[in-house]
């Protein structure tokens, strides 16, 4: 099997333990120095910062549907692109307290294996997008959000 072949399967594995909430075994799929880029610039570094923020995911969105649609290999680098789905009926979502609402998005993921293990993770979607989905008023949200960073 060509490397790039292992390295999908890896990869699909991964999205179905977490589709299943089986942290333990994406966990294991993942190398020790892995970095996990929730966006370009906030990065997670280690695997247990990366399960906190997965967590939290499936904490806000305890029905979440993760699909992955499509997937692409080259040597070391996957590339999938996800949809997932759920309702917002759990803990805060990027701050926000559980509205019922439900939201849906995409995700382009960008993957890069070391030793056949996930080394880094890279997430680009729009949150904005999810947060509107979900009843947020994007003006006060913005405003807030960057009273609080800067």
């Amino acid at each position: 099997m060509l490397i790039e072949e292992k390295n999908k399967e890896v990869v699909r594995r991964f999205y179905e333990a977490l589709q299943q909430q089986d942290f333990e075994a994406a966990a294991e799929l993942c190398h020790p120095d892995l970095v996990f880029y929730f966006q370009v610039d906030t990065p997670f570094k280690g695997v247990e910062g990366f399960i906190k923020a997965e967590k939290g995911s499936f904490d806000a969105l305890p029905d979440i549907k993760i699909s992955v649609k499509e997937i692409f290999a080259d040597g070391d680098k996957v590339a999938a692109y996800t949809e997932f789905s759920g309702t917002h009926t759990g803990g805060p979502f990027f701050g926000v307290p559980a509205t019922r609402e439900s939201v849906k998005a995409s995700i382009m993921m960008f993957l890069r294996l070391k030793g056949g293990k996930i080394i880094e993770k890279r997430a680009h979607y729009d949150r904005y997008d999810a947060l509107k989905q979900i009843g947020v008023d994007l003006d006060k949200y913005v405003q807030q959000h960057v009273k609080e960073n800067f």
